[in-house]
């Protein structure tokens, strides 16, 4: 088990199950894609640059937080905010994840794409 898979082990939130599907979306859309805990919460990276970290304290959605610069060269749906350098994605629920999956994936390969 991967330091991160014994944290989820761990993991006391409501919407764990929405957090490891989220987690699966986003490793499975590249294999270079890597996995840590950052601020206490999966964080993913691809080639040494960070892409986006779950924030784990609100308990009623799913929230990711995606700090890579390029993401704001994304257009998509998804992503919400207008901050320099960052986006954040909410689901409130497993069909929300199960809905969104399709634009989660195609942020992340465009994130990969940009770093590549």
């Amino acid at each position: 088990m991967t330091a991160v898979d014994d944290f989820m082990a761990e993991l006391d939130h409501p919407l764990k199950a929405e957090v490891q599907e989220t987690r699966d979306i986003i490793k499975g859309v590249n294999p270079g894609i890597t996995e840590q805990i950052k601020w206490n919460a999966p964080t993913f990276s691809f080639d040494g640059g960070y892409l986006v970290t779950f924030n784990l304290r609100a308990t009623d959605r799913v929230h990711l937080v995606f700090h890579d610069p390029e993401v704001v060269n994304i257009n998509s749906a998804l992503l919400e905010g207008d901050m320099p350098g960052r986006r954040m994605t909410y689901f409130a629920d497993m069909s929300e994840v199960t809905a969104g999956r399709a634009a989660l994936e195609d942020v992340i390969r465009q994130l990969v794409s940009l770093r590549a």
